[in-house]
């Protein structure tokens, strides 16, 4: 299978309308978001075959696996961004956030990542805007593309983490969703993710909130955190190339061989065999 690779830290792609795919199963070597102009039809994602149509909007992840099947003349936009982009954002607090959230939550359940017609018309416009600047490069236009960009992450953060990864539905409270908000935001934050610290924050006793938690999630509050902060570790070991014991330091394990033995208690392999499992993956 082909597999694609970005140069730059970003870039920005308008397709022709077409009546038929040109290219065949593929996948990239970094994150794409994927939009549609017009048409619709099926996308196959992995194992996945989803209907697509005009105004939606899909992410794939590195080593995903895509193609369109095209039902009706169809146009597509592409944003695409590499561990550079990645790798620059950490100057900017909140959308090292914002792309936080959406690599950790990269491997959610397929489809279109617009959760709400509000967002789904925001983006309709915005990407209309983003298309224009794209096509005209008029002046300030790189500052402007850019600015559209951090825009356009930050309503996919957003949608990304509905469902969040857990069990939570239209029946929960919004304060379990707002919690879960909180952990997602600082889980690089050990003392706020203290169990004392997190009840401060919303009001509630220790004890309250590890039984409110487990009622509305149908797990424990350590494991939630446990779990998310070993979805973030993975990206890690995928998207960046800092050492284990920076990973570890980062989401206060105690030292590399901690994350090593969580890791492996988890994911059945540890984190360097896991990071030298995924790089000498095929590409054709």
């Amino acid at each position: 299978m082909v597999k694609d690779h970005l140069r730059e830290p970003y870039e920005l792609v308008l397709r022709e309308a077409m009546d038929e795919c040109p290219r065949g199963e593929h996948m990239h070597s970094f994150f794409e978001l994927v939009y549609i102009v017009e048409g619709r039809g099926r996308q196959t994602i992995n194992d996945s075959e989803l209907d697509y149509e005009q105004g939606d909007l899909f992410l794939m992840a590195p080593n995903d696996s895509h193609i369109f099947r095209i039902e009706e003349r169809s146009q597509f936009f592409f944003v695409r961004f590499n561990q550079l982009y990645l790798k620059d954002a950490k100057k900017d607090d909140q959308l090292a956030k914002r792309l936080e959230l959406i690599l950790g939550n990269s491997r959610h359940e397929p489809g279109c990542i617009l959760k709400n017609e509000d967002d789904r018309r925001s983006v309709s416009q915005l990407m209309d805007i983003l298309i224009r600047e794209h096509l005209n490069s008029d002046v300030y236009h790189k500052e402007l593309v850019g600015q559209l960009v951090n825009t356009l992450l930050t309503i996919v953060a957003r949608n990304i983490t509905r469902p969040f990864p857990t069990v939570i539905d239209e029946t929960s409270e919004k304060k379990s969703i707002d919690i879960l908000e909180y952990i997602q935001t600082n889980i690089s934050n050990p003392d706020k993710l203290r169990v004392e610290a997190i009840g401060a924050h919303f009001g509630l006793s220790k004890n309250y909130l590890g039984r409110y938690f487990k009622k509305q999630t149908n797990e424990t509050l350590q494991e939630y955190i446990l779990k998310y902060k070993l979805r973030l570790v993975e990206n890690r070991l995928l998207h960046s190339d800092m050492r284990i014991s920076e990973i570890a330091d980062e989401f206060g394990f105690t030292d590399k061989s901690h994350l090593n033995r969580i890791f492996k208690r988890y994911r059945g392999v540890n984190p360097s065999d896991f990071r030298r499992a995924a790089k000498v993956q095929p590409t054709v």
